[in-house]
């Protein structure tokens, strides 16, 4: 996993504009979500086009992030990306940004039912949990998904981050959820990237202005604080 390091002047000014260093260190687990974003074959299985190797090592972390959340009462919600039916709405991405070779691949590869499509196998999925697809890097952008509504619905106001890519699609969704008033926390090693410098250029940016950054250890004693708070 990546060694999480936040410098301190952005801490200095969190605590500065917040009063303390984590926002949001009393969480309702009723009222939560763990957002797992692209954990999918195609981002995690090795040879796969959009593999991210170090999101292997996060697995066992998000499975019991997982499994805590639902022990508290909270809600699980797994985000799948596709290339389903984009070629025309998002084709600025895949005729510009990439040749056309690893575009065809990204289409092929994400398309509903191909294999890269699926959750990897080693995730703790369960059937009480959300499986919700997405058409873009940001669950929350117009279009994208029913992620929102499922979330509203359910009395959902804060999101736990976690998936792949740190700086692509979790960042994306949770500055998102943070605009749609959330509150959101990105867990840090809950989320993997390429190397260990764009992950914590990634997770400094959410926190100077967008949320908060915990860790698994801290997220769970949050949420015991306010399932404390909330029986008192």
């Amino acid at each position: 996993m990546h060694e999480l390091k936040i410098p301190e002047h952005v801490i200095e000014r969190v605590v500065a504009r917040a009063g303390r260093a984590h926002p949001f260190d009393v969480i309702t687990p009723a009222k939560t979500a763990f957002v797992v974003v692209d954990m999918q074959n195609h981002f995690v299985k090795q040879g796969f086009p959009g593999e991210v190797p170090l999101a292997r090592a996060i697995v066992p972390a998000i499975n019991r992030l997982a499994a805590a959340l639902r022990e508290l009462g909270g809600q699980v919600v797994w985000i799948k990306n596709t290339t389903h039916d984009t070629r025309e709405s998002w084709s600025t991405y895949h005729d510009w940004l990439m040749t056309p070779e690893r575009r065809d691949r990204r289409y092929a590869s994400m398309e509903l039912g191909h294999e890269g499509h699926a959750l990897w196998d080693a995730l703790d999925v369960r059937s009480e949990d959300a499986q919700i697809v997405k058409t873009r890097f940001s669950a929350f952008i117009q279009g994208s998904s029913d992620l929102e509504a499922y979330l509203r619905g359910r009395g959902i106001d804060t999101l736990l981050i976690g998936g792949t890519a740190t700086h692509v699609c979790c960042e994306s969704t949770a500055r998102d959820a943070m605009m749609l008033n959330f509150k959101v926390v990105m867990v840090a090693d809950v989320l993997a990237t390429y190397d260990d410098a764009t992950h914590n250029a990634s997770l400094s940016a959410f926190y100077s202005n967008f949320g908060d950054v915990q860790t698994v250890d801290e997220a769970i004693a949050s949420m015991r604080r306010g399932r404390e708070q909330a029986a008192a």
